[in-house]
Protein backbone atom coordinates (compact mmCIF):
# COMPACT_ATOMS: atom_id res chain seq x y z
CA UNK A 1 0.00 0.00 0.00
CA UNK A 2 1.78 3.46 -0.91
CA UNK A 3 2.37 5.21 2.61
CA UNK A 4 0.20 8.39 1.96
CA UNK A 5 -2.86 5.98 1.54
CA UNK A 6 -1.76 4.07 4.77
CA UNK A 7 -1.36 7.38 6.72
CA UNK A 8 -4.24 8.69 5.60
CA UNK A 9 -6.29 4.96 6.57
CA UNK A 10 -4.45 4.93 10.12
CA UNK A 11 -5.76 8.85 10.82
CA UNK A 12 -9.02 8.34 9.48
CA UNK A 13 -9.39 5.06 12.08
CA UNK A 14 -7.95 6.63 14.71
CA UNK A 15 -10.10 9.15 14.45
CA UNK A 16 -13.92 7.46 13.91
CA UNK A 17 -12.38 4.70 16.81
CA UNK A 18 -11.38 7.46 19.37
CA UNK A 19 -14.19 10.05 18.18
CA UNK A 20 -17.05 7.42 18.61
CA UNK A 21 -15.73 7.31 22.65
CA UNK A 22 -15.25 10.98 22.25
CA UNK A 23 -18.81 11.46 21.46
CA UNK A 24 -20.20 9.26 23.72
CA UNK A 25 -18.38 10.88 26.60
CA UNK A 26 -19.45 14.12 25.74
CA UNK A 27 -22.93 13.09 25.53
CA UNK A 28 -22.72 11.53 29.13
CA UNK A 29 -22.55 15.36 30.08
CA UNK A 30 -24.35 17.17 27.46
CA UNK A 31 -27.32 14.79 28.63
CA UNK A 32 -26.59 14.28 32.09
CA UNK A 33 -30.27 13.99 33.31
CA UNK A 34 -31.60 11.74 30.99
CA UNK A 35 -28.41 9.26 31.47
CA UNK A 36 -28.13 9.25 35.26
CA UNK A 37 -32.28 8.40 35.19
CA UNK A 38 -31.03 5.78 32.88
CA UNK A 39 -28.43 5.12 35.47
CA UNK A 40 -30.67 5.35 38.21
CA UNK A 41 -33.33 2.78 36.58
CA UNK A 42 -30.60 0.04 35.91
CA UNK A 43 -29.59 0.13 40.33
CA UNK A 44 -26.13 1.62 39.50
CA UNK A 45 -25.25 3.44 43.45
CA UNK A 46 -24.78 7.24 43.06
CA UNK A 47 -25.57 7.17 39.03
CA UNK A 48 -25.00 10.89 38.59
CA UNK A 49 -21.36 10.44 39.91
CA UNK A 50 -21.08 7.47 37.54
CA UNK A 51 -22.35 9.10 34.89
CA UNK A 52 -20.05 11.82 35.09
CA UNK A 53 -16.79 9.40 36.04
CA UNK A 54 -17.76 7.37 32.89
CA UNK A 55 -18.15 10.41 30.24
CA UNK A 56 -14.66 11.17 31.62
CA UNK A 57 -13.37 7.79 31.27
CA UNK A 58 -14.73 7.56 27.86
CA UNK A 59 -13.34 11.47 26.66
CA UNK A 60 -9.91 11.01 27.94
CA UNK A 61 -10.23 7.45 25.72
CA UNK A 62 -11.32 8.63 22.94
CA UNK A 63 -8.50 11.91 22.85
CA UNK A 64 -5.87 9.48 23.61
CA UNK A 65 -6.65 7.20 20.46
CA UNK A 66 -7.19 10.36 18.16
CA UNK A 67 -3.88 12.08 19.24
CA UNK A 68 -2.00 8.54 19.17
CA UNK A 69 -1.00 9.69 22.67
CA UNK A 70 -0.85 7.51 26.26
CA UNK A 71 -2.46 4.61 24.06
CA UNK A 72 -1.82 2.27 27.64
CA UNK A 73 -4.15 4.25 29.44
CA UNK A 74 -6.72 5.64 26.94
CA UNK A 75 -7.05 1.43 26.27
CA UNK A 76 -6.81 0.54 29.45
CA UNK A 77 -9.41 3.46 30.50
CA UNK A 78 -11.83 2.36 27.83
CA UNK A 79 -10.99 -1.68 28.75
CA UNK A 80 -12.57 -0.54 32.57
CA UNK A 81 -15.60 1.39 31.05
CA UNK A 82 -16.65 -1.24 28.79
CA UNK A 83 -16.35 -4.30 30.68
CA UNK A 84 -18.33 -2.24 33.60
CA UNK A 85 -21.01 -0.76 31.73
CA UNK A 86 -21.78 -3.65 29.17
CA UNK A 87 -22.41 -6.03 32.78
CA UNK A 88 -24.09 -3.48 34.57
CA UNK A 89 -26.08 -1.74 32.08
CA UNK A 90 -26.65 -4.08 29.24
CA UNK A 91 -27.51 -7.71 31.10
CA UNK A 92 -30.11 -8.88 28.15
CA UNK A 93 -30.32 -12.12 29.63
CA UNK A 94 -32.17 -10.35 32.13
CA UNK A 95 -34.79 -8.46 30.12
CA UNK A 96 -37.71 -10.26 29.63
CA UNK A 97 -39.49 -7.65 26.77
CA UNK A 98 -38.62 -9.32 23.50
CA UNK A 99 -37.37 -5.72 22.51
CA UNK A 100 -35.57 -4.77 25.29
CA UNK A 101 -33.72 -8.15 25.19
CA UNK A 102 -32.74 -7.24 21.62
CA UNK A 103 -31.33 -3.55 22.12
CA UNK A 104 -29.55 -4.97 25.36
CA UNK A 105 -28.11 -7.39 23.27
CA UNK A 106 -27.02 -5.48 20.47
CA UNK A 107 -25.41 -3.22 23.36
CA UNK A 108 -23.48 -5.48 24.97
CA UNK A 109 -22.44 -7.47 21.40
CA UNK A 110 -20.87 -3.63 20.36
CA UNK A 111 -19.43 -3.39 23.68
CA UNK A 112 -17.88 -6.40 23.41
CA UNK A 113 -16.51 -6.12 19.83
CA UNK A 114 -14.83 -2.27 20.84
CA UNK A 115 -13.97 -4.04 24.30
CA UNK A 116 -11.52 -6.83 21.60
CA UNK A 117 -10.27 -3.90 19.87
CA UNK A 118 -9.25 -2.35 23.18
CA UNK A 119 -7.36 -5.20 24.11
CA UNK A 120 -5.64 -5.38 21.09
CA UNK A 121 -4.47 -2.25 21.54
CA UNK A 122 -3.46 -2.08 25.23
CA UNK A 123 -1.48 -5.69 24.49
CA UNK A 124 0.45 -4.09 21.61
CA UNK A 125 1.08 -1.20 23.98
CA UNK A 126 2.16 -3.89 26.58
CA UNK A 127 4.77 -5.63 24.21
CA UNK A 128 6.40 -2.19 23.58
Amino acid sequence: MDPLLREIVFITGRILFGGFFLMSGANHFMKLSAMTQYAQSKGVPSPKLAVMATGLLLMLGGVGFILWRYLLIASLLLIVFLVFVSFIMHRFWKEEDPGAKMVEMTNFMKNMALLGVALIFFAFEMGG
